[in-house]
Formats: structure tokens, C-alpha cells, sequence
């Protein structure tokens, strides 16, 4: 019986673990890539050249020969939470699945975050810019205005990144930032409490997250920081990515329990999960951040 009730708790943790609402929506799920907790990304070999107006026969044939990048999913784990006899008698409510669900909405707020931090680029480079804001002051630092996601669109434009799939998760600095901009509009943003700022605005399908992740200049280059680290100097970025070159996966998920008949000294239930999930770039291509001009 015991068993019987881990497995139905992980098949509901599962079936409603969907980040509803959020940016993490824009990631396609590769669940079928996942083996033993790890996930085999596939790596394309060289695309075939096109050829206009040709006139010279035979057309060259060529191998492609693909490759694989194996990645372990990250391990989440719950801090275990007891329930003794003598409080479920005591309540008017169920405390054991109110515990439950309490474990899944923090997976879930933990592993977007995760996500987040996960798939913001790791340092500015050629490839994968950090952008610095230059609208107006705001205190310390400038405000994000509609003409720096032009620059950002015209760079992706540069790098050869397809126009479709553009997503930018604002910072929310950067969200307030483009709704102070432009206070006309403030009817038309999208569903703020679900994360969604507007469908389409410049070219990018905005998104806000209160997880941005932090950077910091190193020796001039703009760098991302340790998840959950306080530096000083660091600030909250906006992070960009083309959502074909991105995905999620998630892995097994185990609930460990104890029942109070099973813990005599103490009588009291114990509930803990364990999740493997992970957000990853699958290519390099159309990853970026923004951060706020000094």
C-alpha cells in the first residue's frame, strides 16, 4: 500500500508539473531523450550547400555525420516535512496532500528559476551579446527602452538568427521599464500575473520573471554569477533565446515517505520528493542578455 501511494503521488507531481503560463512554456519538452536521468541531445552534422542556377553535373554528394552531447538532468530534492497524528485529527483539512502539493509548487518555482539561470548566456562574446541598456536614468543605472530591443534585433539579425522564435524574459526592472515607456499601451500587455508580456512586440515575444539571473563585469566583460549568489556589483539581466536552440526535459521523480505507524518514538508522517529535470541550449545560436547602462 505504501508503494502504491508513492507511485500515485509521483504520477500526480508529473501530470501537473507544467510551469503553466511561464516563459518555460516557449521550450519544447524532449522527454524522450532522457535515459537513466541523462539526456542525449543530438548535434546535426554539416548542412548541405544550395546551389543556384547550377550547370555542372554530377552534383556533389556528401556524408553527414551527426554527433551527440550527453548531459546529466539536475537532482532537485525537497527537504522532508513531518505531520504528526496529533495534528490531523486537530485540523479541518487534509494536511498530507495540502504538504504534497506545497512540495510541487516549489519544485516547480525552484526548477524555473533553475531554468532561467541555466540557459542565460555565461559571459559576453561575439556569439552571445550582453546588451547594456541607454535609456534614462533611474537613479543608478538606465532604463530599458524599446529602441535597445531594436539594436538587440537588428544583432540577432547580424548573427544569422531566424526571425521566428525570438523570446526575451525581462527582468522586473526591465518589464516596468518598457511599461513606463510607453503608458498608451499599458491595456494591450498581455497577462501579467502568467508572466506574459506581449506576443509581439518589436520582433520578440516578451516574457517577465521575477528569477533573473545576476551579472557582473570581470576584467571588462560582462559575466553571469553564481545561482543564488550575492556579489557585489551584480545586477538582474533580461535573457534572450530562439526557442528551436532551447529545451526542457524532465526526468524520474521519487516521493519518499514514512508513515507514522513506522515511526513509533516520534508518530509522525514524513514526505519528501526528489525531481530531475533541466533547461538547456541545445545549440549556440540566438542566446543573449541584457543588463542595465550605469
Amino acid at each position: 500500500m505504501a508503494q502504491l501511494n508513492n507511485e500515485l503521488a509521483e504520477k500526480e507531481l508529473i501530470k501537473k508539473f507544467r510551469h503553466d503560463n511561464s516563459w518555460l512554456s516557449e521550450l519544447k519538452s524532449k522527454n524522450q531523450w532522457v535515459n537513466n536521468n541523462v539526456i542525449k541531445i543530438p548535434k546535426q552534422g554539416a548542412a548541405p550547400s544550395v546551389l543556384i542556377n547550377n550547370a555542372i553535373f554530377p552534383i556533389a554528394s556528401n556524408l553527414r555525420t551527426d554527433d551527440f552531447v550527453v548531459v546529466s538532468l539536475n537532482k532537485y530534492d525537497t527537504t522532508n516535512t513531518r505531520v504528526t497524528k496529533d495534528e490531523l485529527y486537530a485540523l479541518a483539512y487534509e494536511k498530507l496532500n495540502d504538504v504534497q502539493v506545497q512540495h510541487r509548487e516549489e519544485l516547480e518555482d525552484q526548477t524555473g528559476a533553475h531554468a532561467l539561470f541555466s540557459i542565460a548566456v555565461p559571459a559576453h562574446s561575439a556569439t552571445t551579446p550582453v546588451l547594456v541598456t541607454t535609456g534614462p536614468l533611474d537613479g543608478t543605472r538606465k532604463r530599458l527602452i524599446t529602441a535597445d530591443l531594436i539594436t538587440l534585433w537588428k544583432k540577432l539579425n547580424d548573427l544569422a538568427v531566424p526571425l521566428t522564435g525570438r523570446v526575451v524574459v525581462l527582468s522586473s526592472e526591465h518589464a516596468a521599464d518598457l511599461m513606463f515607456e510607453d503608458a498608451s499601451r499599458q491595456k494591450t500587455w498581455g497577462d501579467l500575473s502568467g508572466g506574459l508580456l506581449a506576443q509581439n512586440h518589436v520582433g520578440f515575444k516578451l516574457y517577465t520573471s521575477i528569477d533573473a539571473p545576476n551579472y557582473k563585469q570581470v576584467s571588462g566583460v560582462w559575466t553571469k554569477q553564481a545561482f543564488g549568489a550575492t556579489v557585489v556589483g551584480q545586477q538582474p539581466a533580461s535573457v534572450v533565446f530562439y526557442n528551436k536552440n532551447a529545451c526542457k526535459a524532465t526526468g524520474t521523480v521519487e516521493r519518499f515517505a514514512r508513515d507514522a505507524k513506522d515511526d513509533p518514538e516520534n508518530r509522525q508522517h514524513t514526505i519528501g520528493f526528489q525531481l530531475w529535470f533541466i533547461a538547456v541550449g541545445i545549440k549556440d545560436e540566438g542566446f543573449a542578455a541584457i543588463v542595465s547602462g550605469a
